[in-house]
């Protein structure tokens, strides 16, 4: 099998002096989500010959593993969609009309499927013509310039433009015409922004701290590790077909904080911080993902790397991926079937053989992650470990924001900031870097008055809410606006004391992670008190994240959209300890 280079760039340097973190001497131990499958399982030999060769540059499944692949993998052999890109394709797309394009399967496909591989998602259903385009922010970490260019790629298309913070601290920019792109591609160049391979079956945006470099209590800077993770990926964002023909989507993260901002419980590939023997490297969970069909938390795969092996170690799990996973019902292609499949050690010893020294260390027992600790909320003003400085975390209800924000939020961040913005996996924005002598300016901003509070109300801080049926073809319901108007509701009916996170997904693919919420309702159909049909939610209550993260559980299905807010109420005052507003203002 051939090997894959890539020259990288020097990571993205602080734009302030970091200090070094310090440790105080405590116990630690491993974030640890579940129990791992079996860790052995007779494997024929046969079943891991790779199902995948390369062919003139460009990863292809081989003729005799395409019997009962799905309908995606035959159009990834028809043409490897990474040639819309790396080829030029894209540009002789741009020049037809939609009707041409419509016309013929090969390039319907590439409209509806390939263009996926540029970030660019077709909104056939609600936007005919239309697309959503993702891009990729290692880290969440995105500048006042780049703001401002996305800016003017959706103002030029009036209401039908917006852009949202994603739960990969991401942006998604909607509206987008295919005539625009090649032009919007060379802007992104222009600001140091690339959407390739940020859709299908490709590594997703790289999660890290959004505090990275500038939290007291950080265990690790993250960002040269995202960073790298995202232009090995991508070779710089020139096309990297080693990674383009992957089974399924995959996730990844590198956790640098005790907070487990990254959430690396829901990862394929998680890198937790731990010492070994007094080198800095990373003990490895793998296989977490959400789906519609089932759920699983990421598992231990026993293994420890040293730094420098951070991007040999994920080459080494997507190669073993790539080559080894399954390739039909797309329900069951995420890299956990395959680690259930194999076991557990046949998987590790599969990725153990791609490393460069053909061997994976154990786990170490040194982990950095403190288990007894108490996530802390970073919306509202904090001090940086940079004396004279802090960073501010302003809430986006439900991440949608409009041009005229954009530009406005690049503004805050150049005059207050040093230009540059966090998002964060909550679809929220932290502007870092404000000297505390311009704090007291800041917090006037109309904008922070008026539209992002960095002092929401207990249940809005919490709130995260997928795109919804408003744009995505899939969703059963509506979310965005939907969720707003019944936590507005709720609030007039109960008042919580302590933080509940509440996530909407419109439908079962659960983009909106509502198995992490304390509270989640997924888009479903439901029957009204007549037996009609009516938008409805299933409800699942008690996700964890941090330390003792797990994923919640199915509580009601199928309650009407338009009951949600009594119901809701009630849940809240069952298990959260809400008190009614009547009996309060009573008792007052």
């Amino acid at each position: 099998m051939s090997s894959f280079s890539v020259r990288f760039f020097a990571p993205q340097q602080p734009l302030l002096p970091s200090t070094a973190s310090s440790f105080r001497p405590k116990t630690w131990v491993m974030a640890a989500p579940t129990t791992a499958p079996a860790t052995s399982v007779d494997v024929d030999g046969g079943r891991l010959e790779p199902r995948v060769e390369e062919r003139e540059g460009y990863f292809v499944l081989k003729e005799k593993f395409r019997d009962g692949i799905n309908p995606q993998e035959k159009i990834k052999i028809e043409k490897d969609p990474l040639k819309l890109f790396m080829e030029a394709g894209i540009d002789e797309l741009a020049k037809m009309s939609f009707e041409d394009l419509d016309k013929a399967k090969a390039t319907k496909d590439d409209i509806d499927v390939r263009l996926k591989w540029l970030g660019l998602f077709h909104r056939r259903k609600h936007q005919y013509g239309r697309f959503m385009m993702r891009l990729k922010l290692p880290n969440g970490v995105t500048t006042s310039a780049q703001t401002r260019y996305l800016a003017s790629v959706i103002r030029k298309y009036g209401k039908e433009g917006c852009a949202d913070v994603t739960t990969r601290q991401n942006w998604q920019i909607r509206g987008v015409v295919l005539p625009d792109v090649p032009e919007i591609l060379k802007g992104f160049d222009e600001v140091g922004l690339t959407s390739l391979q940020s859709g299908m079956d490709n590594v997703r945006n790289p999660v890290g701290n959004p505090l990275a470099g500038i939290d007291p209590e950080e265990i690790v800077d993250t960002r040269p590790y995202t960073n790298l993770l995202s232009q090995f990926i991508t070779a710089n964002s020139r096309g990297n077909p080693a990674f383009a023909n992957l089974p399924r989507k995959w996730n990844v993260c590198v956790v640098g904080s005790h907070d487990l901002y990254e959430h690396p419980h829901i990862n394929d590939l998680a890198y937790m911080p731990a010492t070994k023997n007094g080198r800095f490297g990373f003990n490895l969970l793998v296989g977490g993902f959400f789906s519609a069909k089932r759920c699983d938390e990421a598992i231990p795969l026993d293994a420890w790397v040293s730094a420098d092996d951070v991007i040999p170690l994920c080459k080494a799990v997507l190669e073993a991926y790539r080559d080894l996973g399954y390739r039909g019902n797309r329900q069951k292609t995420r890299m956990m079937w395959l680690i259930d499949e194999l076991g557990i050690e046949v998987f590790r010893s599969e990725v153990a053989k791609r490393m460069p020294q053909k061997e994976l260390e154990r786990a170490s027992d040194e982990d950095l992650v403190q288990k007894q600790w108490e996530r802390r909320d970073y919306l509202g003003v904090h001090p940086q470990k940079q004396e004279g400085f802090s960073y501010i975390g302003i809430h986006i209800p439900v991440g949608r924001v409009q041009a005229d924000d954009m530009d406005e939020l690049a503004r805050l961040a150049d005059t207050y900031g040093s230009g540059e913005f966090r998002l964060t996996v909550e679809q929220n924005i932290i502007i870092p870097n404000v000297e505390n002598s311009k704090l007291e300016a800041l917090l006037n901003e109309p904008l922070l008055k008026d539209r992002f509070s960095p002092q929401p109300s207990i249940l809005m801080k919490g709130l995260v809410a997928c795109t919804g049926n408003q744009f995505c073809g899939q969703a059963i319901i509506e979310t965005k606006a939907r969720a707003l108007k019944v936590t507005e509701e709720v609030e007039r009916l109960v008042s919580v004391s302590r933080p509940v996170r509440m996530h909407w997904t419109g439908c079962p693919n659960t983009c909106g992670q509502v198995q992490v919420a304390d509270i989640g309702f997924m888009g479903c159909m439901a029957r009204d008190e007549n037996g009609k049909p009516c938008e409805g939610a299933d409800i699942f209550l008690g996700g964890r994240i941090g330390s003792d993260s797990h994923l919640g559980e199915l509580y009601k299905k199928g309650v009407p959209c338009k009951n949600l807010v009594p119901v809701v109420a009630d849940i809240l005052v069952e298990h959260f300890g809400a008190v009614p507003r009547q009996r309060e203002e009573g008792e007052d």
